[in-house]
């Protein structure tokens, strides 16, 4: 495959404009799925949650799931939309082997919510509003799996498996309307609004809105156009591409721009942008051409004739309306409150993308200042290295009680990286890795002063020091103690243990 040209992403902005658009597409954790009493779960073996209505078996009837719908309007309200009074579903025609029925229902021009807006914080604290412009039901398409070549996708491969676990899965695709004036911050924008995206599903309990897991995904779209002089109209929008299911907060920040980039030498020398789908490739750091995009003409939908219109009553609505959690600004104000972090502290656990990490380590129990520290701290500098998402790596309940062993003096913060670092790998939990590595804190005071006693004995010019007092002599004792117990012992008990002891 051919390294795409790109251009100097300050130089691209100062001849084109990026114009954005967003597409989140968020999966529903209802217990069934949208069409089937077929079980809506993660991670079970291939194709055993499914049922004729999933596998678009010829005579099966779909059946409208009434927590999806309940789980749209929830998400639609919060998102400031209207709920339409009656909304319909309809058939997108099209052909891939995920889809079993050769189409997929969906919400066409009748959406269940629509005309919305969010606010959405960028990293330096300002609130950029952002317009939706519909937020529609549908179900999921299955999963394919390409089984040899060196990419893992479909080019190449020697055979696909299909998996129709997700083939109905309930969905709701959350439309922006076209997103000017993001100019330099179009990649941090994106972020933030797909994290927004995310803490909103999130508070009201919808969706697991795991990124990893393909549980919320966002479809990024982009075009350029040229700058004009200061007072000519703007020049027409440019043609765009859109870079499919993103599953990870930095991979959206970074395909934006890589996008922009790409495109920017593209028409910079003459040449001009395919409308298309692209492919986000997190080990380059690059996009790939996927397939042309097809238009809404070219899906042919028409009205599903099995399924009679959606028409929540208002007291529904407004049932639901009045059950909306407190909104994510106003959340993170409060939390910052309650948690007593700087303004600084807090940016940096919303710059990267941990509230709803640090949050459910706190309701497990760690304090704030702990939970902040591990997550911004050791489990953020591991998931750059690794190129993961600090989420994927480990659970909120897991750093509690690593924080917990640490406030216990069971660890030091030194043996709690190792520890960390054994719960990253799959090691169990961090008393399991405590156990089978024996990581724990020497706590027994007889065998400190023994070790105590030898580096004293070896080093009696050092001793001299001491009775002298000149305690921070003691340092070199403390350092030979720490290195004879292997590092797990607690540097504060030992130096208590080494005036003491010098003094005796």
């Amino acid at each position: 495959m051919a390294k795409d040209a790109l251009m100097d992403y300050d130089k691209a902005l100062e001849l084109f404009e990026p114009v954005l658009g967003f597409e989140v597409h968020v999966e529903l954790n209802t217990k069934t799925k949208m069409f089937s009493a077929a079980p809506n779960e993660f991670g079970s073996a291939p194709n055993t949650n499914v049922s004729p209505v999933c596998l678009g078996l010829p005579g099966s009837l779909p059946v409208v799931n009434e927590q999806a719908v309940r789980y749209a309007i929830s998400l639609g309200l919060a998102l400031g939309c209207s709920i339409a009074p009656s909304s319909r579903f309809a058939r997108k025609n099209y052909f891939y082997p995920d889809l079993a029925k050769n189409y997929q229902i969906s919400q066409y021009d009748e959406p269940i919510a629509f005309d919305g807006s969010v606010d959405v914080e960028m990293p330096d604290g300002r609130i950029v509003p952002i317009s939706i412009e519909r937020a529609h039901m549908e179900e999921d398409a299955g999963k394919l799996t390409h089984v040899g070549g060196s990419t893992g996708r479909i080019q190449g491969a020697e055979y696909s498996l299909v998996d129709y676990n997700r083939a109905g899965v309930p969905l709701v695709e959350i439309v922006t309307n076209i997103i000017y004036g993001a100019e330099a911050d179009a990649p941090e924008l994106a972020k933030a609004y797909v994290a927004t995206i995310r803490d909103i599903v999130t508070s009201l309990g919808i969706s697991d809105a795991k990124m990893e897991r393909g549980n919320l995904r966002c479809d990024a779209n982009i075009s350029l156009r040229p700058r004009t002089a200061e007072g000519e109209p703007p020049a027409p929008l440019g043609t765009r591409t859109e870079t499919k299911n993103v599953n990870s907060l930095r991979s959206v920040e970074r395909a934006i721009r890589y996008e922009i980039q790409r495109q920017a030498a593209i028409l910079a020398d003459g040449g001009t942008i395919t409308q298309e789908t692209r492919h986000w490739h997190e080990d380059t750091g690059r996009t790939s051409a996927g397939r042309p995009k097809s238009d809404a003409d070219d899906y042919r939908y028409f009205p599903e004739p099995d399924l009679l219109p959606v028409e929540p009553s208002l007291e529904l609505i407004e049932e639901l309306r009045s059950a909306l959690p407190e909104p994510p600004a106003a959340r993170r104000r409060r939390l910052k409150a309650e948690w007593g972090f700087t303004d600084l502290e807090f940016q940096d656990v919303v710059n990267g993308g941990l509230l709803v990490e640090i949050t459910e380590t706190v309701a497990a129990g760690a304090s704030p200042a702990a939970a902040r520290k591990w997550w911004t701290g050791e489990i953020s500098r591991i998931a750059n290295v690794q190129g993961a998402e600090a989420s994927a790596l480990v659970s909120p309940q897991n750093v509690a009680a690593l924080a917990a062993l640490v406030d216990a003096g069971t660890l030091t913060d030194k043996l709690a990286r190792q520890v960390l670092e054994g719960v990253i790998a799959g090691e169990g939990t961090p008393q399991d890795v405590v156990d089978a590595r024996g990581l724990a804190v020497v706590s027994d005071d007889g065998a400190l002063i023994a070790a105590i006693d030898d580096a004293l004995a070896s080093q009696p010019d050092v001793l001299a020091k001491i009775r002298d007092g000149k305690v921070q002599a003691a340092g070199a004792v403390i350092g030979a103690v720490m290195k004879a117990m292997k590092g797990q012992a607690d540097a504060a008990r030992v130096r208590e243990l080494v005036l003491e002891r010098a003094q005796s």
